[in-house]
């Protein structure tokens, strides 16, 4: 009997992926507790769309573009919503008495076995990616879409609830949430569905004069959704407060809190900053996915010199690794991705953070409480004395920090920590200007990267385009650079929200702390000096980095403009 190709075979065959790349996907699913398909597309080696077709032609099923089919409300019908969210399938024709159904993994037989139970009729099976097929959900029974907001919004509007906010007194605030806020739990739940559901790390809910305006932050740019009335505002505040166990009749000073919250099948921690404005209290909700920070250093978006470059430092004994950018630059990500390749039964990690975002098994997290004196420094102190392999402080704020990480890293540790500056050489002045004696920053610091986020290309409407020589020119690319490169640019669909973009990835500024370098930093030498010699030596600016992944169609000059500025060496 011949023996039947699986996908990844097929992929290969197809050029989609190599051996090498198949085998680093089947360890990845091993230790990951992931499937390959899965391990192949978090890796970025395949899309979910090539994945599917393989998959598809390994078990002789059809393959559907969702985009480009039209599926009739008749058809939509005959399967409950709550079927088609909870198992991922949706509904797409009959044909003699059969149900097509769109699933996502053929291997599935209990999903098949219930549906055949559930429809009471035959069904017959096609697959397409498990994205294309929730978004399709969304789209065909309108749940998260922006019409399926309105319509929640008209039941506001059109009921005689009315929920007013009263900031002389808050004594009927727990019967605004109790029994007769049941809309108010569906709209609440509503707004963090839709943010997950559109891949939004955090919700900014805002009140001005005449309304109440929610955004959200999708790959770091804010998207404004819809507005609900003035009216509910204290309503909403009220329920947002009860969830992140918060004083709900504190009205004047900030407070902070933590939402364990379920949607779209996912559990998820949201940190809740509630301010007061000349308005009312605004409020933002950071959504922590756990699954955002299980990347591995491979897939952050470093270059094949600066990986491998990374991946020696992380496997150094001691020494201090800094990361530095400004808020929202995916530092966390990179440290967290280093501490996930070094967490291993042989190593003991200790963070000292603030706030705990993310929860890691198998390291162990201090938060810092400043209200009982528990601060970087004091922990940094105490965490030595536990006989740590690998150090993380979450941010050297101030001189005691700082020296204290460098007394860790030169008493045998490796030390992962933060900065807020603009570039990687920034950050050896930054140091000495804090008073951490130049002497000491020249023998702890090992690197330096500094980074950013640019938003990436859609895979689904990614197109070729020329630029012009002008916008060549002022991008400092040139034709020698152009000839060979691939540019390419979204021209806007439903898989991206019209944007063009979907997803993010790094550009990069590794600083490695060569000869000539820590003699500059030993004489207290400026950025200006530092820089100029780290790019004699081969260092890769945040711009350049960005620059070559424009010329590899990756991403457009106009997102690398966002985020990195052209400085004259570039």
């Amino acid at each position: 009997m011949v023996r039947k190709e699986t996908f990844a075979e097929i992929l290969a065959r197809q050029g989609v992926v190599s051996p090498e790349q198949i085998a680093e996907a089947e360890a990845m699913a091993k230790s990951g507790n992931m499937s390959v398909a899965m391990a192949l597309e978090r890796l970025g080696y395949a899309s979910g769309d090539e994945i599917s077709r393989a998959i598809a032609q390994e078990h002789g099923m059809e393959f559907i573009n969702i985009g480009d089919v039209v599926i009739p409300p008749n058809i939509v019908e005959l399967v409950p919503e709550s079927v088609a969210r909870e198992n991922a399938i949706l509904p797409m024709s009959e044909e003699d008495g059969a149900l097509k159904v769109i699933v996502s993994d053929p291997s599935d037989l209990d999903t098949q076995e219930k549906l055949r139970f559930i429809l009471n009729r035959e069904v017959r099976y096609a697959l397409a990616p498990r994205d294309s097929i929730l978004e399709a959900i969304n789209r065909y029974y309108g749940q998260t879409e922006g019409e399926s907001a309105d319509s929640m919004l008209q039941e506001f509007t059109d009921t005689a609830i009315d929920f007013t906010e009263t900031e002389e007194s808050s004594d009927d605030e727990d019967d605004v949430v109790d029994e007769s806020s049941a809309p108010i739990v569906r709209l609440v739940q509503m707004i963090i569905s839709e943010a997950v559901q559109l891949r939004a790390s955090d919700i900014h809910i805002e009140p001005f004069e005449d309304r109440v305006r929610v955004r959200y932050r999708i790959d770091g740019v804010l998207v404004e959704r819809d507005s609900p009335p003035r009216r509910l505002l204290g309503a909403i505040l009220s329920r947002l407060k009860i969830m992140a166990k918060m004083d709900i009749a504190e009205r004047r000073r900030p407070q902070d809190g933590r939402i364990k919250v379920t949607a779209n099948n996912k559990e998820l921690d949201l940190r809740v900053s509630v301010l007061p404005t000349n308005h009312g209290q605004s409020v933002v909700m950071r959504i922590l996915d756990k699954d955002s920070i299980s990347v591995g250093v491979r897939q952050l978006g470093l270059s094949d010199r600066d990986f491998r470059a990374f991946q020696q430092l992380i496997r150094r004994p001691n020494g201090i690794i800094l990361v530095t950018g400004p808020t929202g630059s995916g530092k966390t990500t990179t440290l967290y991705a280093g501490l996930n390749e070094l967490n291993r039964p042989d190593r003991k990690i200790i963070t000292a953070e603030d706030p705990v975002e993310y929860y890691l098994p198998g390291i162990n997290q201090v938060q810092v409480r400043h209200s009982i004196g528990l601060d970087f420094a004091s922990i940094i102190r105490s965490m030595l004395r536990q006989a740590p392999n690998v150090i993380l402080v979450g941010e050297m704020r101030d001189q005691e920090t700082a020296e204290m990480g460098i007394q860790a890293s030169l008493t045998g540790h490796l030390v992962f920590s933060t900065l807020h500056t603009n570039d990687a050489p920034g950050a050896i002045t930054r140091m000495v200007d804090m008073g951490v004696p130049a002497y000491l920053v020249a023998s702890s610091v090992i690197a330096v990267m500094a980074q950013r986020l640019v938003r990436v290309n859609c895979k689904k409407c990614k197109q070729p385009y020329t630029p012009r020589e002008a916008e060549l020119k002022e991008a400092g690319i040139t034709p020698e650079m152009a000839e060979g490169a691939t540019f390419m640019r979204g021209r806007g669909c439903g898989h991206c929200g019209r944007s063009g973009y979907r997803g993010r990835l790094g550009i990069f500024e590794m600083m490695l702390m060569t000869g000539p370098i820590r003699e500059l930093a030993f004489k207290g030498a400026s950025t200006q000096e530092i820089r100029k010699v780290a790019i004699e030596k081969g260092m890769s600016t945040l711009y350049a980095d960005g620059v070559t992944k424009v010329l590899k169609g990756i991403t457009t000059i106009d997102e690398v403009y966002r985020v990195a500025k052209r400085t004259s060496k570039d």
